[in-house]
C-alpha cells in the first residue's frame, strides 16, 4: 500500500516557516533602512561647488555608487514584498504549494527559498 502524497504542510511546520520568514523579513527591514540613510545622506551634497576636474570625477563615482545602492533598495524592497506575501500565503493555508503544479514544494527548498511559490521542478521547467 503506497503512503498518500502530503498536500499541505502541518501548522506545526508552517509556525517554523513563520518564524524563518519574520527572521529574513526583519533583517530585509533593517537593511533596507540603512540603505534608505545612506542614500539620503549621500543627496545631500552639500553647499561648495568648484568645477574642478576631480570635483567631476568624484560626482560621477557618486551618481554610480548611488544608482547601485538605488538598485539594492529596490531589490531589498521586492524580496520584502515576496516575503509579506508569504506570511499571507500562511495564514491563509496556501504557503508550501506549488502554483504551476499544485503539489507541495520541499521542505528543503522552503528552507533555502522561504518566498517561493513555485517547486524546483516547476522553476526548471521554466528555465
Amino acid at each position: 500500500m503506497s503512503k498518500e502524497e502530503k498536500t499541505a504542510y502541518s501548522p506545526e511546520e508552517l509556525k517554523e516557516f513563520e518564524v524563518i520568514i519574520q527572521g529574513k523579513l526583519d533583517s530585509a527591514k533593517a537593511e533596507l533602512n540603512s540603505l534608505k540613510e545612506t542614500l539620503s545622506k549621500k543627496n545631500d551634497s552639500g553647499t561648495g561647488f568648484t568645477a574642478s576636474t576631480s570635483k567631476l570625477l568624484e560626482d560621477g563615482a557618486d551618481t554610480l555608487e548611488r544608482e547601485s545602492m538605488n538598485q539594492l533598495a529596490a531589490r531589498q524592497q521586492k524580496f520584502i514584498y515576496n516575503l509579506e506575501n508569504a506570511l499571507i500565503r500562511i495564514k491563509n493555508g496556501t504557503y508550501g504549494v506549488c502554483v504551476d503544479t499544485g503539489k507541495l514544494i520541499s521542505k528543503e527548498r522552503l528552507m533555502a527559498v522561504p518566498h517561493t511559490m513555485h517547486s524546483i521542478e516547476a522553476k526548471l521547467a521554466k528555465n
